[in-house]
């Protein structure tokens, strides 16, 4: 083969694994037009300013090459069908086939949410039904529905608190966060209007309850916990801490992203929580991926349940359900409509499908999955803290930071395993973390899988430390500059200028 033919054959196999994006050749189309069967007209004089007087510098491919395109393109993803997604304190669980089912039936699919209420009787019992049952698994009074992720479950619960406190006379000026705390927590407290306090963790990695007891006075609005925190640490104390916030007035908020520890087994509202959210596509099954969409509930106490979002959904005398909008102190919608209705009609789906014993042993199968890496990786990599942990564990980079490597190296090591990486370097509590979350779809096999693929770095990083620093090797581009692509991105497609 001559070596222009070498360096065509070359080409083509680099577009096929995708090392070329673009792909365009004037004249190609992907469809055939009948001829055109009525009268033509001025579009000019029709459309006058709005007419397109230039090409919109489309690609222009067949219709094998888009097929193609997209389908390459779809085997550079990993996601929760191919295996294993070990991110810590996301929850990346299996989404059963049935939930997608039920969310595609034609009365729900195709529900629009300006139709009347009399004709939407199944749309709002469903609602109804996962209301009640979220208020059972949380232990609280009430709920809504309406947030559409759970950082936007953090705001609604914070402007809770403010519309709570504000009706008492004193909004207050401070929200206290552990440094365990999710990173959207302080984000969130600033943006309902707070001052942001950082409270430190003892060195079990807990709320330190000395320093809340000094730092908690009429300036605090409340605490933002996050139970268990993101070292998989559930806070022990968290009845105390309560007691500590509601003598001088303050609230507790938790943040229920880690609720996949608890479902079945414990109640937030036992403990003493004011207001909390969940994730339904963390806890209860829904996609997660693709940015969404998410959905992210709102339960509080009695106490807070005037100033939920409006509307709710009500009961009336006639056994119908109708949406209460007459919620005078109402901190009002945070989103149009009513919620994401197609997460929550999955995230009933799976709470139906299960039945308490169900989710009693999901809760009990992702602690043990957890706790059976913790055991075998011990050891193996350094462990900041001894304390029990529940559905996830952090480790950290220490003893393979003796070879000069980090955390998101040995992360993208992982990658030529098989696996999609740990989360890296959070918690920011640990330096160098390994955040890891199996959760309880994963069985022996998988989980006996990633500790074998994890061992073999630890190895890897003692004898051949540069195979991991220039990792990873298989996939089809290596390392990225990761600086260049979050400051400069390539967001679309652009036609190449000749």
């Amino acid at each position: 083969m001559s070596n222009e033919n070498i360096r065509k054959v070359t080409t083509h196999i680099s577009q096929n694994e995708g090392l070329i994006f673009e792909h365009s050749s004037p004249g190609k189309k992907a469809y055939r037009l009948a001829e055109l069967d009525v009268p033509e007209i001025d579009a000019s004089a029709e459309l006058g300013a709005a007419l397109r007087t230039e090409s919109a510098a489309l690609p222009e491919v067949s219709e094998p090459e888009i097929i193609r395109h997209f389908t390459r393109l779809s085997t550079w993803n990993y996601a929760v069908d191919h295996g294993m997604y070990p991110l810590g304190s996301c929850t990346m669980k299996y989404n059963p086939r049935v939930n997608e089912v039920v969310s595609r039936l034609d009365g729900l699919a195709g529900a629009h949410p300006y139709q009347p209420e009399q004709i939407s009787q199944g749309v709002l019992r469903i609602m109804k039904a996962l209301a009640d049952q979220l208020i059972e698994i949380t232990g609280m009074d009430a709920i809504t529905l309406q947030p559409a992720a759970g950082a936007h479950g953090e705001l609604t619960g914070i402007l809770l608190m403010r519309a709570f406190l504000e009706s008492q006379g004193n909004a207050r000026k401070k929200i206290l966060i552990p440094d365990s705390a999710h990173g959207t927590n302080p984000a969130t407290a600033a943006m309902a209007g707070y001052e942001v306090e950082n409270l430190r963790s003892n060195e079990d990695g807990m709320v330190d309850l000395a320093a809340l007891e000094a730092q908690m006075n009429e300036d605090v609005a409340g605490l933002m916990l996050t139970n268990p925190n993101t070292l998989g640490i559930f806070d022990e104390q968290i009845a105390q801490i309560a007691e500590i916030l509601h003598r001088k007035g303050g609230l507790l908020y938790m943040d229920g992203a880690n609720m996949n520890a608890l479902v079945a087994k414990a109640r937030p509202g036992d403990f003493g929580v004011d207001m909390m959210h969940l994730n339904l596509h963390k806890t209860f099954s829904t996609p997660h991926g693709g940015g969404g969409p998410g959905s992210g509930p709102v339960a509080c106490t009695k106490h807070l349940e005037p100033f939920l979002p409006k509307p709710v959904v009500v009961e009336t005398d006639e056994g119908t359900l109708r949406l209460d909008y007459d919620r005078p102190q109402s901190i009002g919608r945070v989103r149009a409509f009513y919620g994401n209705f197609g997460m929550l009609i999955r995230a009933l789906a799976y709470i139906m499908a299960n039945g308490p014993d169900g989710l009693r042993q999901t809760t009990e199968d992702a602690v043990l999955n957890a706790n059976y890496l913790r055991k075998k990786l011990e050891g193996t990599f350094d462990l900041p803290y001894s304390t029990p942990t529940m559905h996830e564990v952090v480790f950290s980079d220490k003893l393979q930071s003796k070879s000069g490597l980090k955390t998101g190296d040995i992360a993208k090591r992982l990658i030529d395993y098989g696996f999609h990486p740990y989360t890296v370097s959070f918690p920011m509590v640990v330096h160098g973390a390994l955040m890891i979350e199996p959760t309880e779809s994963e069985p022996l096999e998988e989980l006996d899988l990633f500790v074998d693929a994890m061992k073999s770095i630890a190895q890897e990083a003692i004898d051949s430390p540069d195979l991991i620093k220039n990792a990873p090797h298989s996939t089809r581009l290596s390392r990225l500059d990761e600086t260049a692509a979050a400051r400069k991105p390539v967001l679309r497609w652009k036609l190449e200028s000749k």
